[in-house]
């Protein structure tokens, strides 16, 4: 039972993550050279927003009970790329950070390397 379970929820996260376009649009925005649109992709929870605003005030006056689902995912959609912003602010200063810290080491083995022949040549001399 737990194995099916497993398997169930293994082949539900893959069709989402493949199929829908807020989560196709994260896994893009995750790449290094795409973090820098954590804070336009924020925009895109508007349009989402709307739909809850609007579904909610439908069910209020009397809508079909289906349209519970429309705002759960609106909302859902919405609140992933609203905490995506930050998220990726977070990654690109992290990967900045990293970078800076290998082209940092890259530069002392250069020197380093640069001082060592100088010795070398000064010996041969």
């Amino acid at each position: 039972m737990i194995r099916l379970i497993w398997t169930l929820s293994a082949h539900t996260r893959y069709y989402l993550r493949r199929y829908m376009p807020t989560n196709r649009l994260l896994d893009a925005i995750r790449r290094r050279h795409n973090l820098r649109w954590g804070i336009p992709a924020m925009l895109l929870a508007a349009p989402y927003l709307l739909i809850v605003s609007i579904c909610t005030n439908v069910i209020a006056d009397g809508g079909p009970g289906w349209l519970h689902l429309v705002v759960l995912w609106a909302a859902w959609n919405s609140m992933k790329l609203i905490i995506m912003g930050p998220v990726s602010l977070v990654l690109l200063a992290r990967a900045r950070a990293q970078e800076a810290i290998v082209r940092r080491r890259a530069r002392r083995r250069a020197a380093a390397y640069e001082a060592h022949r100088q010795v070398q040549a000064d010996v041969l001399c």
